[in-house]
């Protein structure tokens, strides 16, 4: 049997060889409690410092160790796909290369498919210790949001971290779409998933590529590529304030009528113009982006580009 193990990268010369000394050891015991043989695919996702020629070192030192570069950064979402599509082991397992996913956990994660416990074994971060409090209260929302749309649930604090069988692999493969949201992906195709908890810890070397701002704009994708329950709320959002607005009207009418009040402040009528227009402009922006993502996925460009790759590699 045999395991590929995906490993995107983007700007990580500082951690690669940190990487390989500790997942060696795991690996060597996964091979001699299970008979498993492991390759390594590394996807350079556009890198722009030295992992590109570590990679390259690594590979001509050891044959188990593959590389893909793409011809730019298209992004985390791409390299798992990328990673996904070259492997044929019998099993495949992805992870990050900065050693917050602990190598360890390998070991568990091919007990649990090779007991045939479960298809798929996946990493759950039970805390967010080490975080801004600003993120970690942006992330919980992000879940609680997104587990009301009616799919499967995301269970909190769930990483790309896991390990799964063929069949796995090839039911996320199927969902070709280019707009791609893993975590998503993975709970919709199903299958028994074990989840294995962890204990979040840091870096072991280099920055974190992942900006607030880009944080943002991930759970944005997320929300749009696994659910339609934002246009639910914009439709709803609409209906809300038409009713508003009718009552409003009666209250006008009725107190000219009753009263005699004359209809005063224009303050006030300005601000109301200026609350709706916004709430319109805010419904008009999710209703783009749904139309934005339908326009990319119409265009049927590629997910990613290889620009290189070691010659030895079967895929490629």
């Amino acid at each position: 049997m045999r395991l590929s193990l995906i490993i995107p990268c983007f700007n990580e010369e500082e951690v690669l060889n940190l990487f390989m000394d500790r997942t060696a050891p795991v690996i060597e015991t996964i091979r001699e409690k299970h008979g498993i043989d492991t390759e390594y695919i590394f996807i350079n996702d556009g890198s722009t410092d030295g992992t590109l020629a570590i990679l390259k070192q690594l590979h001509a030192e050891k044959p188990s160790v593959h590389y893909i570069s793409f011809s730019r950064n298209f992004g985390k979402e791409a390299a798992l796909y990328a990673g996904l599509e070259a492997a044929d082991g019998d099993f495949t397992a992805m992870m990050d290369v900065d050693l917050q996913d602990p190598p360890e956990m390998l070991i568990q994660m091919a007990d649990i498919l090779v007991s045939g416990r479960a298809d798929c074994a996946a990493a759950r971060r039970m805390n967010r210790d080490g975080e801004p409090f600003l993120r970690s209260w942006f992330a919980r929302r992000f879940y609680s949001l997104i587990n009301r749309s009616g799919n499967p649930d995301l269970a909190e604090g769930v990483r790309d971290y896991r390990m799964m069988t063929k069949q796995v692999r090839d039911a996320v493969l199927s969902m070709c779409e280019y707009n791609r949201f893993s975590k998503g992906i993975f709970a919709w195709v199903g299958f028994r998933t074990e989840w294995i908890p962890y204990e979040h810890t840091d870096r072991a070397a280099g920055k974190s590529k992942w900006s607030f701002k880009d944080l943002t704009y991930y759970a944005i994708e997320g929300l749009v590529g696994y659910t339609v329950k934002p246009l639910e709320i914009a439709a709803w959002a609409g209906i809300v304030f038409f009713l508003l607005s009718m009552i409003g009207i009666v209250f006008i009418i009725v107190r000219k009528l009753i009263f005699g009040d004359p209809v005063a402040g224009w303050p006030s009528l300005v601000c109301i113009i200026l609350f709706c227009s916004g709430v319109q402009l805010f419904c008009t922006g999710i209703i783009g982006q749904y139309l934005a993502k339908t326009y990319l996925e119409v265009k049927k460009r590629p997910v990613y580009i290889v620009a290189e790759t070691d010659q030895a590699f079967r895929k490629m």
